[in-house]
């Protein structure tokens, strides 16, 4: 938990909104809310485990952002016709696509 807290928060900027004893911690997302957690749900972190989608107000800004911090990508910046984006890795191995919208 440890580990996985200090990436949301400290590299992806995510701000805790609940914490229950450091096994379910909440972040707010406006108005919706991302949750991680220690307690066993039938999940194993990794390639077998989550994954999760962030929509960034400036995709550029955000990646050159991430890439000071040394967090591995598992794919670089790409288009598609909904969107543009990148997939990087969580301390697990769990893959994180960061993405901008088209408008």
């Amino acid at each position: 938990m440890e580990l996985a807290r200090a990436f949301y928060e400290h590299v992806l900027g995510l701000h805790v909104s609940h914490n229950y004893h450091d096994v379910w911690v909440e972040y707010d997302l406006s108005g919706s809310t991302f949750a991680i957690t220690t307690t066993d749900m039938g999940h194993t972190p990794g390639a077998k485990g989550a994954m999760a989608a962030f929509d960034v107000s400036d995709l550029d800004a955000f990646i050159h952002k991430i890439r000071e911090r040394a967090v591995p990508f598992v794919t670089e910046i790409f288009d598609t016709p909904v969107c543009r984006m990148a997939v990087i890795e969580d301390p697990d191995g769990n893959h994180i696509t960061i993405h901008k919208r088209r408008a």
